[in-house]
């Protein structure tokens, strides 16, 4: 698979520019900030308090917002977005509710408004490294499931790509793992010899720190 960037293939896959997008699962808004920087008017969605606090300290780009909410229940009108996203986040919505989040998707676009999908595989180091703290391979699989059983939407495109996920340390890679989810703190802290162990074989020295290799799958659908 070609190595690219998750940052880059987004903008290079989908038209940015005067958007209204919508950002499922937003994080720390770190993508929010950059579809801002290309032109979008992107509301962020997030649930994690840790996420949306680091969210709000960071400095404005545009015009972005970043508010309280989750996928299953988006917080906006009817057909009010161009493009909503989902990176990285629908295999953390609880998989009985994937379907439901889905269709939220679909009414908050505007018809031939765009669901853009990216998340990654169940193999590779960066997945391998995390794998003690939480084996996301059923929960991957049902979101691919729910999206390829989703109606009201279009497939148009399915690709494969790998991303390099760089940390500077494993402090750095700890706090991101942990900021996802506050409830792996006691789980990494009983295991933190052995999550070190796997940082010093699966990560690759490149100068400024480390990186590890990501394969992702991106799906672009459209509503009708």
């Amino acid at each position: 698979m070609e190595l690219r960037n998750n940052a880059d293939v987004i903008v290079e896959t989908v038209a940015l520019e005067g958007k209204r997008v919508v950002d499922v699962g937003c994080g720390d808004g770190h993508l929010t900030r950059h579809m801002a920087q290309h032109g979008a008017h992107v509301t962020g969605i997030e649930c994690n308090p840790r996420q949306l606090a680091k969210a709000h300290a960071a400095a404005q780009v545009a015009d972005e917002r970043i508010v309280e909410g989750v996928g299953q229940a988006l917080p906006l009108p009817d057909g009010s977005a161009d493009l909503v996203v989902f990176f990285n986040s629908l295999h953390h919505i609880p998989p009985a509710e994937m379907g439901r989040a889905l269709a939220e998707a679909v009414r908050v676009l505007r018809p031939d408004g765009r669901l853009y999908v990216a998340e990654p595989l169940a193999e590779g180091p960066f997945f391998e490294a995390v794998q003690p703290i939480s084996d996301e391979t059923e929960v991957r699989a049902q979101a691919l499931a729910a999206l390829k059983a989703a109606p009201g939407l279009v497939p148009e495109t399915e690709f494969f790509y790998v991303n390099t996920v760089r940390m500077p340390s494993f402090e750095a890679f700890r706090d991101r793992i942990l900021s996802i989810n506050p409830d792996r703190d006691e789980v990494f802290g009983r295991i933190e010899d052995d999550m070190r162990a796997r940082f010093a074989r699966l990560a690759e020295p490149d100068g400024e720190g480390f990186r590890f290799a990501q394969p992702m799958r991106v799906n672009l659908l459209r509503r009708p």
